[in-house]
């Protein structure tokens, strides 16, 4: 940071601005949301900030990677309403949906290791879940341990598409409609939601296999590496406003 920033001082809203590459209205802005300490006024009522809102700002831009703006924006608002026990539970609780995604990440991991290696009915099953050129519902559902209105649910969904039977009507179910379900099935395991799935499912089904997954879940990985990261940065800048903060106005 520029050392007129921390130096002391009154500084205008295009000096606080300037720092990041932000408008002079997002400071306003800021400050209105209380981001940002309310700023001190000259005798002609022009706005004026310190070193402490300088940092302030530097603390919320570091905190919105790993937070997200709606959460960060509630950190700052507890910390300068001297509320600093609802900024640390809202942190807490950052943390805590964090954790619970990497949890889901690798319940989904070893559900789709499970997919892969699974072995194929045993032919003594196969007709007794099969129809013509595919399986029915009910035989299907009850190999998977599920309701046939579950996958009835899947194909409003759009998570598979089985066909009809000519003369019967009754859903058939092909082999990759089953490996659909089955992989439906292990996401859901896996605490993902219908609308995640049906993407993830898409992709499986025009490379016809499951590689696709491998790249979607590489991404996952760097993206919650990332969160992480950004969540140490954040504190990192908040803990030093919070120092600056009770030097100015005590604890």
């Amino acid at each position: 940071m520029a050392a007129n920033l921390t130096s002391g001082g009154r500084l205008r809203p295009v000096d606080l601005a300037r720092v990041h590459g932000l408008s002079t209205q997002a400071i306003r802005n800021y400050e209105e949301a209380g981001i940002l300490p309310a700023a001190g006024r000259t005798a002609h009522g022009y706005r004026t900030y310190t070193p402490l809102h300088a940092r302030a700002l530097s603390a919320f831009l570091a905190l919105v990677p790993g937070h997200g703006h709606q959460t960060a924006t509630a950190i700052m608002r507890a910390v300068n309403e001297g509320e600093a026990e609802e900024a640390f539970r809202l942190i807490d609780e950052s943390h805590a949906q964090l954790l619970d995604d990497r949890r889901t990440l690798q319940a989904v991991e070893g559900a789709l290791r499970d997919l892969e290696h699974a072995p194929a009915p045993p032919a003594s099953q196969s007709g007794a879940m099969s129809g013509p050129g595919g399986t029915f519902i009910g035989p299907l559902a009850r190999k998977l341990g599920i309701r046939p209105a579950t996958l009835r649910k899947w194909e409003h969904a759009g998570l598979v598409s089985p066909r009809r039977d000519a003369q019967t009507g009754y859903r058939v179910y092909d082999e990759a409609d089953v490996r659909d379900v089955r992989l439906a099935h292990q996401l859901r395991r896996g605490g993902y939601l219908l609308e995640q799935i049906a993407p993830l499912i898409a992709q499986v089904r025009s490379a016809g296999g499951l590689e696709p997954l491998e790249a979607a879940l590489r991404d996952w990985h760097g993206r919650l590496s990332t969160r992480g990261r950004a969540m140490l940065a954040g504190a990192s800048e908040l803990e030093s406003y919070l120092r600056d903060r009770e030097r100015v106005h005590g604890r």
